[in-house]
């Protein structure tokens, strides 16, 4: 049997710096931390924020956790003329980065609000948070 982490409260709270990331460029964007199940831990719309971005952002999470890559990847798909990648179970959007530990895909953290790699750079800081560098996607 193996042992694999999860994400808490804890960490979903110390990823929510991911808000310090918007402020700082003046991004108004709904963040979202789910666990490996795709379930939310943590859902803020900032002031400002776009209302369907409460609805895109764990979306894009969820497309991290299911496929276990960046959501960007489903975004070039259909922007090189995959066009089949629409009828994916995923949101083909750029700004949703999966969290690993150890090899093994514990959650993700998606963005929406503002222009696509915004959204990404905001996620990215998020995941950085918790000790961000081997959490980061690399191919696993």
């Amino acid at each position: 049997m193996k042992t694999i982490r999860v994400l808490s409260q804890e960490d979903a709270r110390r990823m929510a710096a991911a808000e310090s990331e918007a402020r700082q460029n003046g991004w108004n964007v709904s963040i979202a931390i789910c666990d490996a199940g795709g379930h939310a831990l943590w859902l803020q719309r900032m002031d400002g924020a776009p209302l369907m971005s409460a609805q895109v952002a764990p979306e894009k999470a969820r497309a991290c956790i299911l496929s276990g890559k960046p959501s960007k990847v489903y975004e070039d798909m259909v922007n090189q003329g995959r066009i089949a990648a629409l009828s994916m179970p995923v949101v083909p959007l750029e700004g949703g980065e999966p969290i690993y530990f150890d090899g093994h895909i514990i959650g993700a953290v998606g963005v929406s609000g503002v222009q696509a790699g915004q959204d990404a750079q905001v996620a990215r800081a998020g995941v950085a948070a918790l000790d961000g560098a081997n959490h980061l996607y690399a191919g696993a």
